[in-house]
């Protein structure tokens, strides 16, 4: 009887990592950097001096990289979506009528 070797894939499940980013921080970090494209190109065609919208590109990349980098490793992977989903949750509801308490007519 020969001898089989299977190769167990562990990460089936984890989410996606590209260097330190993880899950949805990547997407943020490639729209930004697309903005960043359309603006060079809207103020290169407007007419700015090339080294002008360069310095703009890269000072405003910075700090595109240092906050998502920051967002990353503050909230993790799905702390950002709970803290939203937290400040979206009512911490009083009021009821002034009692109708809602009271049963609706059946309609037979």
């Amino acid at each position: 009887m020969a001898n089989s070797v299977y190769v167990i894939n562990k990460g089936v499940n984890k989410s996606i990592e590209f260097k330190g980013l993880r899950a949805q921080y990547i997407w943020y970090l490639g729209g930004g950097i697309v903005a960043l494209l359309v603006l060079f190109a809207i103020l290169y065609i407007i007419g700015v001096p090339s080294f002008i919208c360069i310095g703009i590109a890269v000072v405003t990349g910075a700090f595109l990289f240092m906050q998502v980098y920051k967002l990353s490793n503050k909230y993790g992977e799905h702390g950002m979506m709970k803290q939203v989903a937290k400040r979206s949750i009512p911490t009083l509801i009021k009821c002034n009528d009692r109708k809602v308490f009271k049963k609706p007519p059946v309609n037979s």
